[in-house]
């Protein structure tokens, strides 16, 4: 076969492949962004940009996980009918911020409001491993611990001990940890330690060669749960880490995260998150909590947001959207990934320019090079519309949190990025409570002042290859 028609195949392979894929990209309605950055992929990197499309550009769960979910869905929804008629929580006022809020977060989701729940929010790695272990130390029926990160070393060591202390006096304890985000402690001594304990250990979305063929290997679960004896229960961005004893060579310093403790309605809400994860990586039926007491009219009022690839992927990013454009006077948000699509850029443009006083807290120093440069691309246009950008020097700041009009507060383990959004299974709570707002508030009052301000003048200054760089990759910004 002469070389003249051997390049003449592998051209029209190319094409076919080039064609093919892009019927696909555009028949798949992701949004548009997304869409016209992997056919840029596609188009520019022969062959590798249709391999790596296929093994990353698509929400592929895989056929056995996909019909568990779908299996289980209609026990979920049973499950949250019986939560919304023992649920009596006052829906907020017509016409305030959280009303629109709340009533697309449970079209969507499912989940009601629920009130009768007192939360702390605390901002120290010391404090929440104190308060877990406590809490774990008093269980008298279930454990329940989910977590993205679980690592080796200090206060996670503590962690293992009261799990180890609760299963031997007969409490039913379950710890599931992200297979690639826990990928070193499924291959160390805990694991081992608290299965021979008898606590059961779950890896959620294992990943491999094989596997890969069939599911895409970067959906993640990224959520962040502790539930004990459905009375009290944590989340946040705080994974199951010692910072003193993590990516300590990443040149960012200690990461800074903070964590809410809810005791109420709401720990079995979340519990129900977790029960229905438990329930896919498992292969088990979903077991849902007994239905809690409605905790009256005091306390805060709270509903749980999970989001992810599975059944709703678009939620949490609309959700997103609909705070941010309810938003009237003042709108604070802290995010260590901030790589926002043109949509949500748009709604924290539109906020400023309509008088809302907008501050967005970020790293000064991100682990991620690519993110950081996809990230600051943006600051430009969102200082010129009176933005007020906040570098925080104090480690890396991991806490994601929004506070709107301080009436609504939005907390959890969501970045501002397309991961969060679309591709990360995430659990955040809206609570609709100035007291609790108040509170998160003053705890990005603690960011900023461990903050440098932007000057629009002295960052238009930066080195023009610098900018080059930054605007290159904001053309990959939905891919990250």
């Amino acid at each position: 076969m002469n070389a003249h028609l051997v390049s003449t195949l592998v051209l029209i392979i190319h094409w076919l492949i080039i064609a093919g894929l892009s019927i696909r990209v555009i028949m798949r309605r992701t949004p548009v962004g997304v869409s016209l950055a992997w056919l840029a992929v596609v188009f520019s990197i022969p062959i590798v940009g249709a391999v790596v499309y296929l093994l990353f550009g698509e929400k592929r769960l895989g056929r056995r996980r996909a019909a568990r979910m779908a299996g289980s869905v209609g026990d979920v929804k049973n499950w949250q009918t019986a939560l919304r008629q023992r649920a009596d929580a006052a829906a907020p006022q017509a016409g305030t911020v959280g009303e629109s809020m709340q009533r697309h977060a449970e079209r969507v989701l499912g989940f009601p409001l629920l009130s009768g729940n007192e939360i702390e929010l605390f901002d120290d790695f010391q404090s929440i491993f104190d308060a877990i272990v406590a809490d774990i130390d008093g269980a008298e029926q279930t454990c329940h611990l989910g977590f993205y990160i679980w690592n080796e070393g200090g206060r996670t060591n503590d962690v293992v001990d009261a799990l180890a202390r609760a299963a031997a006096r007969g409490v039913r304890c379950r710890v599931m940890a992200d297979a690639l985000g826990s990928k070193a402690f499924f291959k160390g001594k805990l694991v081992r330690r608290l299965r021979e304990a008898g606590v059961a250990v779950a890896a959620a979305l294992p990943t491999g060669p094989a596997k890969t063929i069939f599911a895409r290997a970067d959906l993640r679960n990224h959520r962040k749960i502790v539930v004990v004896d459905d009375r009290v229960a944590y989340t946040g961005s705080q994974n199951l880490v010692d910072p003193r004893y993590f990516k300590q060579g990443s040149g960012v310093g200690q990461w800074v995260d903070a964590m809410a403790r809810v005791t109420g309605p709401v720990a079995a809400a979340l519990d129900g998150v977790f029960g229905f994860d438990w329930s896919i990586e498992t292969a088990g039926g979903f077991e849902p909590p007994p239905v809690p007491d409605n905790g009256g009219h005091g306390g805060s009022t709270v509903q749980v947001v999970p989001s992810g690839p599975g059944l709703r992927p678009e939620a949490i990013h609309q959700l997103l959207l609909t705070a941010m454009y309810s938003a009237r006077r003042e709108l604070v948000l802290t995010t260590p990934y901030f790589v926002p699509d043109e949509s949500m850029l748009t709604a924290m443009l539109s906020a400023a320019l309509r008088g809302v006083e907008v501050t967005l807290i970020v790293p000064a120093r991100n682990d991620t090079l690519l993110v950081r440069y996809a990230s600051v691309a943006h600051f430009d246009d969102l200082m010129s519309a009176g933005v007020r950008l906040a570098l925080f020097k104090g480690g890396l700041l991991h806490t994601k949190s929004l506070a709107i009009d301080n009436e609504v507060g939005i907390f959890g383990s969501v970045n501002l990025d397309m991961r969060s959004l679309w591709l990360n299974f995430e659990i955040s709570l809206f609570v609709y409570d100035a007291r609790f707002t108040g509170r998160l508030r003053a705890l990005q009052d603690r960011y900023l002042e461990d903050s440098d301000l932007l000057e629009l003048d002295q960052w238009r200054r930066r080195p023009v290859r610098r900018r080059f760089i930054e605007n290159a990759l904001r053309l990959v910004g939905p891919l990250l």
